[in-house]
């Protein structure tokens, strides 16, 4: 997503955002104190705190996600495909099938699927949750939209997942 030069380094951090919301960052930086201080500052500026390596892993699966849109096509036939491809599993999400892999399958389950003309919204190796946290208050949902916009917004942040079940709430 945003270009990298040699000396930069892969770091996941983790933490909760307001009334425990479980948030992964993935940043790409070749000044990991400076990219580390920036992390802790947006957790604690908006009601939540920069936790330990692994604190909020364990609420995640990482799994390959593509999607393909589903307007013109058969479900029936995706899901055949996609099944005979490798995937572990295969959802409706609105308009679009969410196709599921294990991470060392992603590759191949996207090549075959690409060889059978499908083509993807989006295909990417993520951290999906296993549980999710609602927020209802209005300033923890503020709050949160704020957070998750300023690790967007930081040129170091490659990647933010979340288990937020209401985001769309902020919007």
């Amino acid at each position: 997503r945003k270009e990298s030069s040699a000396a930069s380094d892969v770091y996941k951090r983790q933490g909760y955002g307001p009334c425990g919301v479980a948030v992964i960052v993935e940043t790409l930086t070749d000044n990991r104190n400076r990219t580390a201080a920036d992390m802790r500052h947006y957790f604690d500026k908006y009601g939540g705190n920069m936790g330990q390596t692994g604190c909020v892993g364990f609420l995640f699966n990482r799994q390959g996600v593509i999607a393909i849109e589903m307007e013109g096509l058969d479900e029936e036939k995706v899901m055949e495909d996609a099944l005979e491809a490798g995937a572990v599993d295969f959802l409706t999400d609105e308009d679009v099938f969410d196709i599921r892999t294990d991470p060392s399958d992603f590759t191949g389950v996207c090549d075959d699927l690409e060889a059978k003309g499908y083509t993807f919204v989006s295909a990417e190796i993520e951290y999906v949750p296993t549980t999710y946290t609602k927020l209802s208050d209005p300033d923890d949902i503020k709050n949160m939209a704020k957070m998750l916009e300023m690790f967007e917004d930081n040129d170091d942040v490659q990647n933010v997942w979340h288990n937020w079940e209401n985001a769309d709430d902020a919007e």
